[in-house]
């Protein structure tokens, strides 16, 4: 950690790069990208994903590193006063509060599923699955949840105590700091991760078809379905909007993560290769590795329309429940191991996102409040253990879903269009262009300056809208509620409205203090 008045700095290059592709490849990689996947047409929905990769993903990651190393320069490493400085106006840093807000609240319920993923790596490896199939996992995972009891598991305990060390683990590594924590944590992860991803996918690529009876339930079917695009199905807007959506959830952006991580960066680091670098290392962890296990081997097991099926229920089921089946099969020889691996690799993917998500927080308390490390993140943590339990307790009323669609969806792109729309409009285009080039291995092409003032903040509000009218106004009026979680939903509403009236009081406070010593 860095000495008492000083900020603390990336020990390596290609650690930051780890670390903030760590922060990008998470669960939605190998759980949800699949899963959207499967639900809006298997190749249909790759061409509009890359088209948005394009339009969306690589000028929204050179935005946020951009703004996050110019923070830097000022001893911002969170929002708040990242748009302080890009906009003197007493409004910019709320808006920046609700980057926080974002980050805070995933990282609340990010930390409980997290810990879902090392559970089930343990039952694996001793075997729990192999006498469930896709028909009795839905209940071993809802016993686990404490949402229903079983055989396995009569209580919510043992799901309790993994979130508890889950929970202790993602704490530790964020006192440990930028460089002896979350970079240590992404050089050993981020390794061990692709290395256990390019395993499975050896293991699926041989796979063939496990049931020679079902000649049509092979692996190169489960592939044909993602990569022969139907162009038919082109014209569906709602491909596009779920190509859109998973490219917020597959790069972290729209949460705040990368601008902390950058504001660590000296004033000349390069942030033009690195953020296109960050992004390639996501794509591969997701479209090459991601796509390659879960749709396959569902294909190979239960055949095509079965796993559209199974996808239809989520990212829970096709990973917690069509998975682990597979891995108890009597077809696949020590699919205990590979069980493991699998789980253990979302564990890692989803630590090394959900302590990007507490960095911003605790970069605030440090930056604005002058607090130390260990007083910062004992604050987060407090904060967080008191807002879980509702999550771990109410998991089966909707709460997580709640928080889910307002964080963790909707509110990505609106934080995302207010960042483009600062950076881009009211700093200006030519001093946020020339902030992006400003010590960068490459230049970035020229054409980006028009996608990013241009295309990217007018695609954002399309979909902040479609949204709106389609998705929120629906949710925020309790359409399709059921009457019993009416309470559940209102009580998650009320804790976020608690945690983001927490942070706007906070930033106001900080503003007031800075007052009184200028």
């Amino acid at each position: 950690m860095a000495k008492s008045g000083e900020r603390e700095q990336w020990g390596t290059r290609i650690g930051l790069i780890l670390a903030v592709a760590g922060n990008a490849v998470g669960l939605g990689n190998f759980l949800r990208f699949p899963v959207q996947a499967a639900q809006n047409g298997g190749g249909a929905f790759m061409i509009p994903y890359f088209i948005f990769f394009i339009l969306l993903g690589i000028p929204l990651m050179w935005i946020e590193w951009g703004i996050g190393r110019h923070g830097g320069k000022y001893r911002h490493g969170s929002a708040p006063g990242m748009f302080d400085v890009l906009w003197k106006h007493k409004l910019a840093k709320y808006l920046g509060s609700f980057g926080l807000f974002i980050s805070l609240t995933i990282l609340i319920y990010y930390t409980y599923i997290e810990s879902w993923t090392l559970g089930f790596s343990l039952f694996s490896i001793l075997g729990f699955f192999s006498n469930e199939t896709v028909q009795t996992m839905p209940n071993f995972l809802s016993s686990y949840q404490g949402i229903t009891e079983s055989s396995t598991f009569s209580s919510i305990w043992t799901a309790y105590l993994l979130m508890l060390f889950t929970f202790v683990l993602n704490f530790y590594i964020l006192y440990r700091g930028i460089a002896q924590g979350i970079e240590k944590l992404a050089k050993i992860a981020m390794p061990l991760l692709f290395i256990f991803a390019i395993i499975l996918v050896i293991r699926v690529v041989t796979l063939g078809t496990p049931d020679p009876s079902l000649p049509e339930n092979s692996v190169e079917n489960g592939f044909a379905f993602i990569w022969n695009p139907d162009f038919n199905q082109l014209g569906n807007p709602i491909i596009w909007l779920a190509a859109a959506g998973q490219i917020f959830f597959t790069l972290s952006v729209g949460m705040g993560t990368i601008h902390a991580y950058a504001s660590y960066l000296k004033p000349k680091d390069d942030i033009a290769l690195s953020a296109l670098t960050t992004a390639s290392t996501n794509e591969f962890a997701e479209v090459i590795l991601g796509a390659s296990i879960a749709i396959p081997v569902a294909v190979a097991f239960f055949g095509l329309d079965m796993t559209k099926a199974i996808a239809q229920g989520g990212a829970f089921n096709l990973g917690f429940v069509a998975m682990p089946a597979i891995f108890g099969s009597a077809h696949l020889p020590l699919g205990e191991i590979f069980g493991f691996l699998w789980f253990l690799l979302l564990f890692f993917a989803g630590i090394t996102s959900s302590v990007a998500m507490g960095q911003p927080i605790v970069a605030f308390l440090e930056d604005e409040f002058g607090m130390d490390r260990r007083k910062a993140v004992l604050t987060l943590a407090a904060v967080v253990l008191i807002s879980v339990q509702l999550v771990v307790f109410f998991l089966k009323y909707g709460f997580l879903d709640e928080m889910d669609y307002w964080a963790g969806t909707f509110g990505l792109v609106v934080f995302a269009l207010m960042e483009t729309i600062l950076f881009m409009w009211v700093f200006g285009a030519d001093k946020a262009w020339k902030e992006m080039n400003d010590g960068g291995d490459i230049k970035i092409p020229r054409i980006f300056y028009y996608i990013m003032k241009y295309i990217t903040p007018v695609i954002l509000a399309g979909i902040m809208i479609w949204w709106f009218v389609q998705n929120a106004l629906p949710t925020l009026l309790l359409k399709n509620v059921s009457p019993e979680n009416v309470p559940y939903i209102w009580g998650a509403r009320v804790l976020m409205l608690v945690l983001f009236g927490g942070i706007i009081w906070l930033v106001k406070k900080a503003w007031n203090n800075r007052k009184e010593i200028f």
